[in-house]
């Protein structure tokens, strides 16, 4: 008897949450509102860029089909992803506040549908806006992004995403050893006056070598160091080494002497996960900068669903001052998002604080936001 109460209610359960005709309608107008906005926003942003930036196409004799499809055909997934939560977040708020004041929220509510049950549709289409968003960040956005600097770089403005000459490098490659170049060339992949020290764990030094230059052998795949001087201290005491060549065995290739910030946000999923292997084998303290954008990554399309949940249980009280006053609400929350993911970052990178925490920091806050407003949201 009990079985078949628990099979009822189970049927019951599944039959509360099948797809209804409201269901169908909030869907279509959360997802409708958003690719309206969406759209309209990024026309008003093409528009802004492009008058800003005419004199210097104009200057640099960009042509036309390089400016629409090299250029703004890849700014504009840059910029929605950019943005993204903040649209989500609006077309929440409006289509929402526009059912209250209709009384449909009431309605639905008199009708026996839960709120718990209302926010159903609301996070089916969250969650279909959050997997688009995590596939643009880790699969089409990098490759879009190449090309977008490219552009910049060429015709707009001087960028370091891929400098061919660069000066004073220092790079850690291994734990405890570090390499300092004067010049580094991208097109004859050499650099002048190079050194590499080692150190032992207690900071002293273990040895150096110095050369007048480090050239790439494409052949072999290694660094040549010609005209070396090599200076070893241990037990035995010092000896001293030269030589016209030698070869090295940097675990660096000859493009990342060259790579800007920028380059972090060119790399696919995998390739991303790939270097921070390569930099955590390096002992490199570049490494926070490529943790923080894999963690920014995961982290971003779960704000879908925490701005969704504060979009709905603000706007679905209806309340005096109307729609304005809580799109105005909802725009400084927004912006606060964003504020504090910004701030988190920076206090990731400058400071020990873990990535992983840094990313999620802004999303644990405010998920206990939608809780506060989900507890005050009518019922």
């Amino acid at each position: 008897m009990e079985g078949r109460d628990g099979k009822k209610n189970f049927r019951e359960s599944l039959r509360k949450l099948a797809p209804t005709i409201l269901d169908r309608y909030i869907i279509r107008q959360f997802l409708g509102t958003f690719l309206f906005s969406l759209v309209l926003i990024l026309g008003i942003a093409v528009i802004f860029d492009f008058s800003e930036k005419i004199d210097d196409f104009i200057q640099k004799q960009a042509p036309l089909k390089a400016i629409i499809f090299d250029y703004y055909l890849n700014f504009i997934p840059y910029f929605a992803t950019l943005f993204a939560p903040m649209f989500v977040f609006i077309s929440v708020i409006f289509f929402t506040s526009r059912m209250a004041v209709n009384t449909e929220i009431i309605a639905m509510l008199n009708s026996g549908m839960s709120f718990p049950r209302l926010l159903v549709p609301y996070f089916v289409s969250a969650a279909f806006i959050a997997v688009a968003a995590f596939m643009m960040l880790n699969y089409v956005l990098p490759h879009s992004n190449i090309a977008r600097l490219d552009f910049e770089e060429k015709y707009y403005r001087r960028s370091d995403f891929r400098q061919i000459n660069v000066s004073s490098v220092h790079r850690q490659v291994y734990p405890n050893v570090y390499i300092y170049m004067e010049s580094y060339n991208k097109i004859s992949q050499s650099g002048r006056n190079f050194s590499m020290e080692k150190f032992d764990e207690q900071g002293r030094l273990e040895s150096k070598l110095t050369a007048n230059m480090i050239r790439w052998d494409t052949t072999t795949n290694k660094w040549g160091a010609w005209w070396y001087y090599i200076r070893e201290n241990d037990s035995l005491g010092e000896r001293i080494t030269t030589g016209r060549r030698i070869d090295t065995v940097l675990n660096v290739g000859p493009d990342d002497f060259t790579r800007a910030p920028e380059f972090v946000y060119t790399m696919t999923h995998s390739e991303l996960i790939n270097y921070i292997d390569v930099l955590r084998s390096q002992g490199s303290d570049e490494i926070k900068l490529y943790l923080n954008e894999k963690h920014r990554r995961n982290a971003s399309p779960f704000a879908f669903f925490v701005l969704t949940l504060i979009g709905v249980s603000l706007s679905s009280r209806k309340i005096k001052g109307g729609i304005g006053m809580q799109i105005g609400l909802g725009l400084a929350l927004t912006f606060s998002y964003i504020l504090f993911m910004q701030f988190a970052s920076q206090f990731s990178l400058k400071g020990d604080l873990n990535p992983a925490l840094a990313m999620w920091i802004p999303n644990i806050i405010y998920s206990f936001i939608a809780l506060g407003t989900y507890l005050y949201a009518p019922k």
